[in-house]
């Protein structure tokens, strides 16, 4: 299949012929961007819904873009087991395969050696694995990792990398954030396709030293963009910002920077407020499915009795479909019953509600007001109990590495 040529638009003001800086905030690292790929322009900041298997679950891509959605996230891990990188280069390429004639980021799949740890055997070499699905034995190798996603023609590619448990041992910690350098070097020497972007991806576990170590060595391999990961895997908020703090004095400021696996609401505004440009997390669709409704004073479990009679939409500022449509006792009614509806329904609200959330970033960060912005978003935002939020992390992950 022929490489689609990268023919980036960019404004006056350019600092890279990819991303270009439109505005900073005046008091805050918070700025705005457009990040140019071969299938559009990404205005920054913006959140990538996860769609590892190459959909968002329950909606269609006319429902991602009726949403205010810019650019999704695959999974190269999940894409090689089903249904293989062939089919889908076959059938052309991941764009037209799942229908999204939008910009597409692509993960690695080293996170998969977190998450599914019991099931791999990492070395220098690269991963030898066994399918979560059918046990079969496979091999992936930063060479290999590339390739796939160049096979996948997704627009925004990631270095492989090792992924630690936030509470690993500082030598394993460190082992791994060597390892990830030179699996960067890898990639980086192996990539060709230049209508692709490669970003590299800083580890260092909840250790300062490290964290710098990891960014000064990436950094200097000179990749397009720099991902922040290994966070949010169990560790207090309190933490993962100190070490987001640790990292970001050693990202440049002319290429764009990527929060992984971060997308709760005051995340989000937290992480724009410390310069960050892009954020994914499949956390606004998975408590959607259970369902927890994202609202300006925090998460509304639907399931709750209160909402048996409530006659009107769960959000009555939402301008979602959901909102605009149903009752909240008819959600609750949908949930009770298990219907399938529910769990779209619910989708479509909580991702409206983080469009609409970055859109207010946006134009807080336009009008030079966006430090106020965020104190009055977290004023009145209540988030979730820290304990609460750690033992329903934990319970997940446990959930992932059965």
């Amino acid at each position: 299949m022929p490489h689609r040529p990268f023919q980036p638009r960019i404004r006056s003001g350019k600092i890279s012929d990819y991303f270009t800086l439109v505005k900073a905030s005046p008091d805050t690292p918070a700025r705005l961007g457009e990040l140019a790929t071969s299938h559009g322009i990404v205005p920054t900041p913006a959140f990538l819904p996860v769609g590892s298997q190459g959909t968002v679950k329950t909606l269609t891509p006319e429902d991602l873009k009726s949403l205010g959605v810019a650019i999704v996230l695959s999974n190269t891990y999940h894409l090689y087991l089903r249904p293989g990188i062939d089919t889908i280069e076959r059938l052309g390429g991941l764009h037209q395969y799942m229908a999204w004639d939008g910009p597409i980021l692509t993960d690695s799949g080293g996170y998969q050696l977190f998450s599914l740890a019991r099931l791999c055997q990492v070395t220098d070499d690269g991963v030898l694995f066994r399918s979560h699905i059918d046990g079969s034995e496979h091999r992936l190798t930063p060479e290999l990792v590339v390739g796939f996603q160049e096979s996948l023609g997704a627009d925004i590619i990631m270095a492989l990398d090792e992924c630690p448990a936030h509470n690993e041992d500082l030598a394993k910690m460190r082992k791994a954030v060597e390892r990830t350098y030179r699996w960067a070097e890898r990639c980086r020497k192996h990539h060709e396709r230049s209508d692709q972007l490669l970003f590299g991806i800083i580890q260092g576990g909840i250790s300062p030293e490290l964290r710098q170590l990891s960014a000064r060595g990436i950094t200097s391999l000179d990749f397009p963009g720099y991902a922040i990961g290994g966070l949010s895997l169990g560790e207090p908020k309190e933490l993962m910002w100190s070490m987001v703090d640790e990292t970001m004095p050693f990202l440049p400021q002319d290429k764009p920077r990527y929060l992984m696996g971060v997308g709760s609401p005051e995340d989000i505004v937290e992480g724009v407020s410390r310069g960050v440009d892009l954020f994914d997390s499949a956390l606004p669709t998975r408590l959607a499915r259970n369902g927890a409704l994202f609202a300006m004073q925090g998460r509304q479990n639907i399931r709750k009795a209160v909402y048996k009679n409530k006659g009107g939409p769960v959000d009555p500022d939402c301008d979602c479909y959901t909102c605009g449509t149903f009752s909240a006792a008819y959600l609750h009614h949908l949930f009770k019953c298990e219907e399938l509806l529910a769990y779209r329904l619910a989708t479509i609200h909580n991702l409206r509600f983080i469009t609409r959330l970055i859109q207010r970033i946006k134009d807080a960060i336009q009008q030079g007001t966006f430090s106020d912005f965020k104190n009055d978003f977290l004023g009145q935002y209540q988030v979730t109990d820290e304990e609460v939020r750690l033992a329903q992390k934990q319970k997940w992950l446990d959930v992932q590495q059965q």
